[in-house]
């Protein structure tokens, strides 16, 4: 008897621990399914992280994301103060678009870089300007004065033709849009042309003569295009060649969140904030 008893309770313990052995696998698939939703869930994401300087991109950015919540997309604007980090995280899929640069630019950086992004809307256009540092006006520049303008190619080049523009400096013919120091084929001012980081012209403004800024980082510094000795015209070839674009990686052009991300940005009222805005220094293309 004391054997069959013992017979039983073995066979119990055994169906028991096969129970909780089966449960326990159970749980294991429950939670590998819900790990694998949880990575499907992920790759639907419906938050749109998109690269941006604080202004006017950022500010600009700000006012669709109650219109993209409405189509069910949430909007993380990552902000860059320098033109380098926002291409090389989109590049590496830590965003999903950015929009900080002109077409010109991204096309160099891609060039130099081997990257592999692409123009999905241009958006808009920030006129370049030319403003006052220690002389008041362009007619006022001494012989040997001090010029400030970008050090990056495609910049320096738009700071260059804007010169040439006010008759400061005569280029190299068919210099364009890949003008350098080097291009200067006139200079009867002999002015000392100075190759700074774009973002660093407006605090070197008070230290040069004249300094020839980009529209954004004029804008952060509270320089007023009104201001400007001057600038370049929405209707001039610059309009065309350095119409800031909302850039993605290549593939992703027509991407349900792109597509949602650009219808948002060519609405009108967004053309209507950057009109009462900006007086000026950003001027919608669309």
């Amino acid at each position: 008897m004391k054997s069959t008893f013992l017979k039983k309770a073995v066979a119990a313990v055994a169906v028991a621990s096969l129970a909780a052995l089966g449960l326990a696998g159970c749980a294991g698939n429950d939670a590998s399914s819900s790990s694998a939703g949880t990575s499907a869930a992920a790759e639907d994401s419906k938050v749109i992280r998109v690269g941006a300087s604080p202004a006017p991109h950022a500010e600009i950015l700000g006012q669709v994301k109650d219109a993209l919540a409405e189509k069910g997309y949430e909007l993380e604007v990552v902000e860059y103060n320098d033109y380098i980090l926002p291409n090389t995280a989109l590049e590496n899929d830590e965003l999903d678009a950015n929009y900080f640069q002109h077409i010109t630019y991204l096309n160099d950086f891609n060039e130099e870089n081997g990257t592999h992004l692409v123009d999905a809307a241009g958006i808009h256009f920030e006129p370049f300007g030319l403003y006052a540092g220690k002389t008041a006006s362009v007619d006022a520049l001494a012989d040997g004065a001090t010029v400030a303008v970008p050090n990056d190619t495609t910049n320096e080049a738009r700071a260059l033709l804007l010169l040439e523009q006010e008759g400061l400096i005569k280029l190299n013919e068919g210099a364009g849009l890949t003008a350098t120091k080097q291009d200067i084929a006139e200079n009867p001012k002999n002015l000392d042309i100075q190759e700074v980081e774009a973002a660093q012209l407006p605090r070197v403004l008070q230290d040069v003569d004249l300094a020839a800024i980009n529209g954004n980082y004029a804008l952060e510094a509270g320089l007023n295009v009104s201001d400007a000795l001057a600038t370049e015209g929405a209707e001039s070839d610059a309009a065309n060649a350095y119409v800031n674009v909302i850039a993605v990686k290549e593939g992703n052009e027509l991407s349900e969140k792109t597509q949602a991300l650009v219808e948002a940005l060519t609405s009108d009222a967004v053309k209507q904030f950057i009109e009462a805005n900006y007086n000026g220094a950003v001027v919608a293309l669309f």
